[in-house]
């Protein structure tokens, strides 16, 4: 017997063959399953984001081990973390090298000495502060007072200066010039802790206590920031 099996008809030539456009579907659920690339594209940009988030935060990690490391060789370690860590988080490049590190705490001391300044300044009152007019007369603490402003003073210009030099172009680190820039700096900044600690000084002759006592807690605070800086700017010279 002949048997004769029929053949699929064929697409005409000048019609093409549909494509599949539909996702396959679970046997028992009948749901459409994913296509086997999606999965694979989603874990691809979750383990990116997931990278770029960890490297993002291992940065500021890492800056803050290194202030907290040199800190410690400071005569107030904590009041080092927190000086240089605050000046990281008002948007300044975080500190990397001993070099950079010493910059900073130079310009934390010279920001905080400025305030200091302006502070004493506003609590003293115009009278005191040196102006074409002189101090107050008869007033037990105008030439103090007034000392100690222009102590602060000269303060905030020794340390700006120190903070610009070491800024600056100083050469390779062993050099004869970078010796004599660190030298500078190191002047400037001992000049600047000088002034501090003589306006404190000062402020125990002919200053009535409560003046006293607010003009203190301000200048100390800047007498250690200032004594910090100056560890770290030696620390740079060392070798470290």
């Amino acid at each position: 017997m002949l048997v004769i099996t029929k053949q699929p008809a064929r697409a005409p030539a000048n019609q093409s063959t549909p494509l599949c456009l539909y996702s396959p579907r679970d046997e028992l659920t009948g749901s459409i399953m994913p296509r086997s690339g999606a999965p694979a594209l989603l874990a691809a940009l979750l383990l990116a984001f997931a990278a770029a988030a960890a490297a993002k935060g291992a940065a500021p990690a890492a800056a803050t081990d290194f202030i907290r490391k040199s800190c410690r060789e400071t005569q107030y370690p904590s009041v080092c973390v927190q000086s240089l860590s605050s000046y990281g988080a008002a948007g300044n490049s975080p500190p990397r090298s001993p070099q950079e590190l010493a910059r900073a705490a130079l310009s934390v001391s010279a920001d905080r000495a400025k305030s200091a300044s302006a502070y004493v300044g506003r609590l003293v009152g115009p009278g005191l502060r040196g102006s074409a007019g002189g101090a107050k007369k008869g007033s037990s603490s105008s030439s103090p007072a007034r000392d100690c402003l222009e102590n602060m003073a000269d303060s905030v210009g020794h340390l700006r200066d120190a903070a610009k030099e070491l800024g600056g172009n100083m050469g390779r680190a062993g050099t004869p010039a970078f010796r004599w820039h660190l030298s500078n700096v190191q002047t400037w900044c001992s000049a600047a802790l000088t002034d501090e600690n003589t306006c404190l000084d000062g402020l125990s002759r002919g200053v009535d206590a409560r003046t006293r006592a607010a003009i203190r807690s301000k200048v100390v605070d800047v007498a250690q920031v200032t004594s910090n800086a100056l560890a770290l700017v030696n620390r740079v010279g060392s070798g470290h």
